[in-house]
């Protein structure tokens, strides 16, 4: 069978992944090096949220938390919670990736639907959530990737890949295109549905009065909380089976 050949035109496809475009964007060139700029000014903002957030919260913590503090602890709690159903009991040193990925996907696309990204002039392309350019999905799946191999190695060694000829041998080819596809299948769902849902909020508001879009706009933060939720329980689930073994 031709593995070696399918593989690699599966990597392929996840490279050229990243010169997919919708609409014009606005880029930085450095040296030899053009940056996909938009991308980067939004991610530090998301950054910046997250981190002004977390110090605000914890900086004086109190005996009877404030309700900041309660806030987070009952996020924290739930990272906790979800990791530990996924991973198992093992989930202790996987919370704070899972809670990296969740809050970092959850704000990203909070914030295209909340900010008026678009009020902002660009020389070329318009700002939008991280999570509606491609190029983002795809480093967090690919993260997402490299965290369930570390995981899968770091605790059964070499003997990990004893996962890919179970329970036959003959499932080979099937169980390595299986890690092809998990982070293309993870990619493509946060950034198709992210980006739909803008596209739709943009077209509504351009051809009916503001006010009517309005409950399309919740449902799109209904939404974008879900794909975070769905992206974080699934990366939890992949280091969990990488660490248990084949399911």
């Amino acid at each position: 069978m031709n593995i070696i050949p399918c593989s690699i035109k599966t990597l392929k496809g996840l490279y050229d992944i990243s010169g997919v475009e919708v609409g014009q964007h606005f880029y930085w060139q450095i040296g030899s090096f053009q940056i996909h700029a938009q991308v980067l000014i939004t991610s530090w903002v998301v950054i910046t949220i997250l981190l002004g957030s977390v110090i605000i919260a914890v900086r004086n913590p109190q005996t009877i938390p404030t309700d900041g503090q309660n806030f987070f602890e009952y996020v924290l709690e739930f990272i906790r919670d979800l990791s530990k159903t996924q991973i198992g009991e093992e989930y202790g040193p996987w919370v704070p990736f899972i809670g990296t990925m969740f809050l970092f996907i959850f704000v990203s696309n909070w914030s295209g639907a909340l900010l008026p990204w678009k009020i902002i002039q660009l020389p070329h392309g318009e700002l939008a959530a991280p999570t509606n350019d491609i190029n983002t999905t795809v480093a967090l799946a690919l993260l997402t990737s490299a965290a369930y191999f570390y995981a899968g190695l770091s605790k059964k060694g070499l003997s990990y890949f004893e996962k890919y000829i179970k329970p036959t041998p003959i499932l080979l080819p099937i169980n390595i295109l299986e890690d092809f596809t998990k982070p293309l299948s993870l990619s493509f769902r946060l950034f198709g549905n992210i980006l739909a849902d803008e596209l739709v909020v943009v077209v509504l508001v351009s051809l009916v009065p503001l006010v009517v879009p309005i409950p399309v706009m919740f449902l799109g933060l209904f939404t974008s909380g879900i794909q975070a939720l769905i992206f974080a329980t699934l990366a939890a689930a992949y280091i969990g089976e990488s660490m248990e073994g084949h399911h």
